[in-house]
C-alpha cells in the first residue's frame, strides 16, 4: 500500500482578510456612477442591501459589473466616510477578452499555457502566482468575476510588474469558461488532491489550461467534473499541505519542463 504521506496533496491555507487602499476606493452614489461612465474596469461593486441605486445598477449591467449587495455594517467597516451605500473599487489593470487571447496566442503560433485560478483571495498569494505566471511563459489568467483577489497596488508589487505583462481575464462564470477553453482545443488540467494521478503524468506539451483552487476549500466540483485531468503534487514531508503560489510554481515549471523537451515550442532563452 503506498505511504499515506506520499499521497498528500496541496490543501491551502486559509487567507488573511483583505485589506483595502483608499488610493483605489470611490464612494457615494454620485462618484460611483461617474467612475461606471468613465469605463475604467471595476474590480469589486458594493451595494448597501435594501438601497434602491437604479441608475448605478443600469450601468452596472451594461458594463457587465457584479453588484454584491451587502449590509451597511460591512461598508462602515470599508470607511467611515459618507458612501451613501455605493463602494467601489477601481482596477490597477485593464482586463482582457479572453476570446482575444487565445486567438492572439495561436496566431503568434505558439501553443497556449493558461492559468485558470477559481477564487485566489489573498492578495499576495495572486501576486506571487503572477510573477511565475510571467516567468514560465503563461499567456493569460483567468479570474472569476467575484470571489477573486483585489488587484490593487499590494498585488502589483508583489508581481513585480508581471501583472503589467501578462493579460487578466475576468469572467462570470468560471463553468462555461472551462467548457469553451475545451472547445477551443485547450486541454484543462484540475491540480487537486482527489486523485490518484500525479502530475508528472500529465502531459502539458500541447496546448493547456491549469487551474488552481482556492486556498480554503480547492478547486469547485464543478470545475471538476468539466476537467479533462486531475493532477496532484506528491508530498513526501510531514507538512500536509502547500502554499498555492508555491503549488502554481511547481505546476507551471513541470509545463515548462515538457515544453522544452518538445517540438511544440521554440527555443527558450538561457535566462529562462
Amino acid at each position: 500500500m503506498e505511504n499515506r504521506r506520499n499521497s498528500r496533496i496541496n490543501t491551502y491555507h486559509t487567507p488573511k482578510p483583505k485589506q483595502y487602499s483608499s488610493e483605489e476606493m470611490v464612494f457615494g452614489i454620485q462618484s460611483v456612477t461617474e467612475i461606471l461612465r468613465s469605463g475604467k474596469d471595476i474590480d469589486r461593486l458594493y451595494l448597501v442591501k435594501e438601497g434602491s441605486f437604479p441608475e448605478i445598477q443600469q450601468l452596472a449591467f451594461e458594463r457587465r459589473v457584479t453588484i454584491q449587495r451587502v449590509p451597511p455594517e460591512k461598508l462602515d467597516r470599508i470607511t467611515r466616510k459618507n458612501h451613501q451605500g455605493a463602494i467601489c473599487f477601481v482596477s490597477s489593470i485593464f482586463y482582457a477578452k479572453l476570446s482575444n487571447v487565445i486567438v492572439g496566442v495561436y496566431e503568434k503560433g505558439h501553443v497556449p499555457l493558461l492559468l485558470v485560478l477559481d477564487r485566489i483571495t489573498d492578495v499576495r498569494n495572486f501576486g506571487a502566482i503572477a510573477r511565475t505566471a510571467e516567468c514560465a511563459g503563461v499567456q493569460g489568467i483567468v479570474i472569476p468575476a467575484r470571489g477573486a483577489a483585489l488587484i490593487n497596488a499590494d498585488a502589483m508589487k508583489t508581481s513585480s510588474g508581471a501583472l503589467s505583462h501578462l493579460p487578466v481575464c475576468r469572467e462570470t462564470n468560471l463553468e462555461e469558461t472551462v467548457k469553451y477553453l475545451k472547445d477551443s482545443g485547450i486541454k484543462v488540467i484540475a491540480c487537486t488532491e482527489k486523485t490518484d494521478h500525479y502530475l508528472y503524468d500529465v502531459d502539458m506539451s500541447g496546448p493547456t489550461a491549469i487551474i488552481m483552487g482556492s486556498e480554503d476549500d480547492g478547486i469547485s466540483d464543478e470545475l471538476l467534473r468539466l476537467a479533462d485531468h486531475h493532477a496532484r503534487i506528491p508530498l513526501v514531508g510531514q507538512v500536509e499541505s502547500l502554499n498555492v503560489s508555491v503549488a502554481t510554481g511547481v505546476v507551471l515549471y513541470e509545463a515548462v519542463r515538457q515544453r522544452i523537451f518538445s517540438d511544440n515550442e521554440p527555443p527558450v532563452d538561457e535566462g529562462f
